[in-house]
């Protein structure tokens, strides 16, 4: 029987660490959200955001209100905000997925929703004229995920495309 020596112990821990660990919050750091709005932005023609510090402060702030009560409530503040809620784990790339999906749901043409659809979250994310970004992720009191992503300026103005 071989007996691993401490530095073998120590790397096959940061090893496992690694590999079941680190992944888990991977979907969840600035590039992350940012990679995900930018993909959906780059099939469009629309130029990439930008990581803003302040938004994502914002962001965060606004997140952290919700941990309480985890409700599903706008901000109601001076940017654009899509906002997600999943009753267990959700990530942050998982929430804007979501709201790309709401593509299917888009007219371009017509500027509207399918009938009896939401798409604004869609539009939002692909809105040309926002150009800063701003995410935060909170695991509520109750075990529940809120996630909120805040764009600079904000966008979806009646009678105004999105690209």
């Amino acid at each position: 029987m071989k007996i691993f020596n401490p530095s073998q112990n120590l790397i096959l821990a940061t090893t496992i660490i690694l590999v079941f660990i680190v992944p888990l919050r991977a979907q969840d750091r600035p590039q992350d959200f940012l990679a995900a709005h930018n993909q959906a932005r780059a099939e469009v023609g629309v130029d990439p955001l930008r990581w803003d510090d302040r938004v994502a402060a914002y962001a965060r702030d606004y997140a952290n209100q919700r941990k309480a009560d985890c409700a599903l409530e706008h901000s109601s503040g001076q940017y654009g905000e899509n906002i997600a809620w999943s009753s267990g784990r959700m990530s942050g790339v998982e929430a804007v997925n979501m709201w790309v999906k709401e593509q299917d749901d888009y007219d371009y043409d017509s500027n509207t929703c399918a009938w009896d659809k939401v798409c604004g979250h869609y539009t939002q994310v692909v809105w040309r004229n926002s150009v800063k970004l701003g995410c935060a992720k909170v695991r509520c009191n109750n075990g529940q995920t809120f996630i909120t992503c805040n764009y600079d300026p904000p966008g979806n103005w009646n009678g105004e495309w999105p690209y």
